[in-house]
């Protein structure tokens, strides 16, 4: 509250009371529209007003607010989310798998981020108190033909900069998981896994103690643009509440094409979900592994395979396969979306992959129907696990970005429109974090920062008044 030292109380209360009334009459005069632009134009008098919204509670969302708000205390920055809580999509359905660095081009943006990130995520680890098993990583070579793939992918990971990489014989093999057989193996020791959620929930804490503030259940609905020209965004929700903001970042995953096109952006690249669906090992079969094992990936996918996970919670997974979702957010067979499928099956893109691809499809919808297929996957290296010895595990879905030409992108994407009025010129969207966005998520979050800072040119000097 400002204190007017040369105003008496019985002035203020009369101020007070006008500003009531010219306040509701304002609410009244909403909205004010205008035919400027391709956006209607609203007053914003009634809105929060923040130097910057960060949209997408996931876990490149909050490790970018927690980053921004680091580096820029003064500012007044929110994080807006559309579930009851944060990671509750991809964030929090994953294997929760720590990568080292092995499978990307070396010198691309995703290996330099993973191997960054993966030593930022331990540093931070260790500094939180939060549990993980550094358990380790087999890459492993069943048949002839893969081996040059292997050798392949362990030259990458040395170019990568991944640490104490080795290239084992089967025997070696056998002296880390007695169980597990092969020809010849990538050992990456410092592949580790954690729960992701708890991570995102944990970035969350550090913003908000930092002096950010939270949205939970607020889905955007529209961007508006606002007579303000200060906060010339108007971020409106499904329930008619509304935020204003100078700048905007979006890190929606699943959603962030649909985001993106609000503010004028392309459909490109659009998001395919693809589901994921994991088996647990029962509680009394969980000693047969111990470290992460993987197959040799194909390389004309962005999937890593059925692979064996030891999880934290002690539980062990195996998994997933890889079938198209029907719906963005559909974690079951059952889960339907008329509008989402419409809008799959009408892409291009993904018409074309599937003609390209029909029978890795149907072999990984056989798979997923017959449990018995899946353990046959996991059975190249530990024959000793049988159908009797899983039961059905969680499933995620995975945000897959894809070109008009069916090729699946696999780097980052950022898009914006600047010089397209004031909401292209101040909002960035992160169209694509792939994996492994979870592991490089501190690293990501700091490319953004500057990303943010180089494009908007915001400075401590723009933040918020105290009193919106």
């Amino acid at each position: 509250m400002h204190i007017y030292p040369h105003i008496s109380i019985s002035k203020m209360m009369a101020i007070k009371s006008v500003t009531s009334i010219t306040g509701t009459f304002a609410k009244k005069l909403l909205p004010v529209s205008s035919n400027a632009g391709t956006y209607r134009r609203y007053s914003n008098q009634t809105s929060e007003k923040y130097d910057i919204v960060v949209i997408g509670g996931g876990i490149v969302g909050s490790a970018s607010a927690r980053e921004l708000i680091l580096r820029h205390p003064q500012l007044k920055i929110t994080l807006i989310e559309k579930e009851n809580r944060f990671a509750r999509h991809q964030s929090g359905n994953n294997s929760g798998v720590i990568h080292a660095g092995i499978y990307y081009k070396p010198g691309s943006l995703k290996a330099k981020l993973c191997v960054k990130g993966m030593n930022l995520a331990y540093e931070y680890l260790d500094k939180k108190g939060i549990k993980y098993l550094k358990s380790g990583k087999l890459i492993v070579a069943t048949e002839r033909q893969e081996v040059p793939t292997l050798l392949d992918l362990y030259d990458r990971g040395i170019q990568n900069g991944v640490k104490d990489l080795q290239l084992l014989e089967g025997n070696e093999i056998r002296q880390i998981e007695p169980l597990c057989k092969g020809l010849q193996a990538i050992w990456s020791p410092h592949t580790g896994v954690v729960n992701w959620a708890e991570v995102t929930d944990s970035y969350v804490q550090d913003f908000t103690e930092c002096g950010g503030t939270t949205h939970l259940n607020f889905e955007v609905k529209e961007f508006i643009e606002s007579e303000d020209a200060e906060y010339p965004v108007i971020i409106s929700d499904k329930k008619s509440k509304s935020i204003s903001a100078k700048y905007v970042l979006t890190c929606c995953g699943l959603h962030s094409d649909t985001i993106s096109v609000l503010t004028g952006c392309p459909e490109e690249p659009k998001i395919i979900p693809f589901r994921g669906e994991y088996l647990y090992l029962i509680p009394s079969k969980s000693n047969l592994a111990k470290a992460n094992i993987y197959p040799v990936p194909d390389p004309r996918f962005p999937f890593l395979g059925v692979h064996i996970t030891p999880r934290v919670d002690g539980r062990v997974i195996l998994g997933p396969n890889a079938i198209l979702a029907y719906c963005k957010e559909g974690y079951k067979y059952t889960d339907f979306n008329m509008k989402d499928f419409k809008e799959i099956i009408g892409f291009s893109g993904f018409r074309k992959l599937a003609m390209k691809y029909a029978g890795f499809g149907i072999k990984e919808m056989t798979r997923s129907i017959f449990t018995s297929l899946q353990v046959k996957q996991v059975q190249k290296y530990i024959q000793e696990i049988t159908s009797a010895d899983v039961e059905t595990g969680p499933a995620g879905v995975r945000a897959q970005a894809m070109a008009k030409d069916g090729s699946l992108v696999e780097d980052f994407v950022f898009d914006s429109q600047p010089g397209s009025g004031a909401i292209g010129s101040r909002v960035l969207h992160c169209r694509n974090a792939p994996s492994p966005g979870a592991t490089s998520s501190l690293a990501i979050a700091k490319m953004i920062a500057d990303k943010m800072e180089n494009q908007f040119k915001f400075t401590i000097k723009q933040a918020a008044s105290t009193e919106n």
